[in-house]
């Protein structure tokens, strides 16, 4: 492939500005040495960076250490207070009748997600990049099979077009750059539906009416299942402090349709956070936070994509990172850890091809290979367990989190692994009993581990050229494709 005919604006050109572009953007000075030249294309002003939506930069806010430490150990960015709010001991998730908990997930973080961004920016800057605000990227310039820039409008409204090495997508999960890709590539360009809930949060101080940890703890994160709170999805209460917090849920579209139906209700998303809310025992005298810290972030929605990572990230000259990419982790929509991740690994990936004089395809394949065995090879398999999770009433998510749990399962899913739900426990008398009153439930739990514990392993064997890509996304493809047809989600709850 021949090279473009002249040298280009820069180096590298990030679209959008938000925390996977601008840790895209720090990681990328970090591994070139300051010497890579990046430009951060950014619609938001430059008091607002990182801002989502005109509702201000709605999220969970919460993070596990593990990747604020991959990010420190790789990049020395090392975060601290006032970006990170509050920390957390773990995520505990509960069954629909609070009887049956799980620890999820390790130590974290609650981020402030207004502040972080202007401490991003700080590192992005740091590490040489310059930033163009107030600007849309919104179309691909190519030439002879690869991507060769963009073009979009400035802060002065008027169209810009800039030529660089690699673009990267960080615009978010509707991305018109991935979905009107100029050039032949093994990237997928649109998401189905199905895959992409809703969600939306308050962020509150208040007055505790009482203790009860089952609904809030400011040691722990708390996500509830519950298919009638949020059919199809999941309902969070993420606390920020000893009397603050994040709350909210997701849903998906089809999944409230079909609760609606089988209750004769017309709820939407924000009518159930409300009651969601309303219903909590703990939280008395909600109120907006006060202070610059908060100011226009309090209450927000947006769409967040639940599926595996795009299977393949790179094209020539291109790549995507963060929501653009799919990375919100299937079972619980979390982005923050991803994004450190992907960002983390595709700026040393570019940094080296830029150096290397290779921008292919070819090149920028180790950042698919390197993300994969980092972080993204038990997605698919937690894609699989949301699948099923919206198949299962809430009766029988009770009972089989009651029953069919051990401590070796609870260790397993902390440590982000599937419990094996063992067959020498099932084979045991007392359990009989049990799974012969649930056996549909346990069928289940037995096919979803064997299913998912395929998906891993062919991750593991991601090709390590695009090459081999071909026969892995067949073999990808028809382990998923059994499993949508098998489950395919209720038309009612309980």
């Amino acid at each position: 492939m021949s090279p473009p005919s002249k040298e280009p604006d820069y180096d590298v050109i990030i679209a959008g500005g938000g925390m996977a572009g601008l840790i895209t953007a720090a990681s990328i000075g970090h591994y070139s040495k300051g010497k890579a030249r990046v430009l951060v294309v950014d619609r938001n002003k430059e008091d607002e960076p990182g801002k989502k939506t005109l509702n201000g930069w709605t999220c969970g806010d919460a993070t596990s250490k593990r990747s604020l430490d991959y990010l420190a150990d790789h990049i020395g960015v090392r975060y601290g207070s006032p970006e990170l709010e509050h920390p957390v001991s773990g995520v505990y998730v509960y069954s629909p009748d609070r009887k049956s908990k799980v620890l999820f997930e390790g130590e974290g973080y609650l981020f402030n997600r207004k502040l972080a961004p202007r401490r991003q920016l700080e590192d992005a800057k740091k590490a040489g990049a310059e930033v163009m605000f107030n600007s849309t990227a919104e179309r691909l310039l190519s030439e002879d099979g690869r991507v060769t820039g963009v073009s979009g409008r400035g802060p002065d409204g008027k169209p810009f077009s800039l030529s660089a090495k690699v673009v990267v997508d960080a615009t978010g999960s509707s991305s018109v750059l991935r979905r009107f890709l100029p050039i032949e590539s093994r990237i997928e360009k649109e998401i189905d539906g199905d895959d992409v809930v809703g969600t939306g949060r308050y962020i509150l101080d208040f007055d505790p009416a009482m203790q009860d940890p089952t609904f809030f703890a400011p040691e722990f994160c708390i996500i509830h299942l519950d298919q009638f709170i949020a059919p199809a999805g999941y309902a969070w209460v993420f606390p920020k402090g000893k009397t603050k917090v994040n709350i909210g849920l997701g849903v998906s579209k089809s999944g409230l349709a079909r609760r609606n139906r089988r209750f004769g209700l017309n709820d939407n998303l924000q009518t159930l956070i409300d009651k969601y809310v309303a219903d909590n025992p703990v939280i008395r005298g909600a109120r907006q936070p006060q202070g610059d810290a908060d100011a226009g972030n309090t209450k927000g929605n947006w769409q967040v994509p639940v599926r595996r990572h795009n299977d393949c990230m790179v094209a020539n000259g291109f790549a995507l990172v963060g929501d653009s990419a799919w990375m919100p982790r299937p079972i619980d929509a979390g982005g923050i850890s991803p994004s450190i991740y992907g960002g983390t690994i595709l700026g040393k990936v570019v940094a080296e091809a830029i150096e290397a004089g290779d921008t292919s395809e070819e090149s920028l394949w180790k950042y698919n290979v390197e993300y994969m065995n980092t972080h993204g090879y038990p997605m698919a398999s937690f894609e699989v367990l949301r699948r099923y999770l919206q198949t299962v009433t809430n009766e029988e998510i009770n009972y089989g989190m009651k029953h069919f749990l051990s401590e070796e399962d609870v260790t397993a899913i902390t440590e982000r692994k599937h419990p094996e739900f063992n067959r020498a426990r099932f084979m045991n008398p007392a359990m009989w009993l049990r799974v012969l009153g649930r056996l549909s439930l346990a069928r289940g739990l037995r096919y979803t581990v064997k299913k998912s514990a395929a998906l891993v392993s062919i991750n593991l064997e991601y090709p390590g050229s695009p090459a081999g890509f071909g026969g892995w996304k067949k073999r990808l493809g028809a382990e998923l494709a059994e499993t949508v047809e098998k489950f395919k989600p209720l038309d009612f709850v309980s």
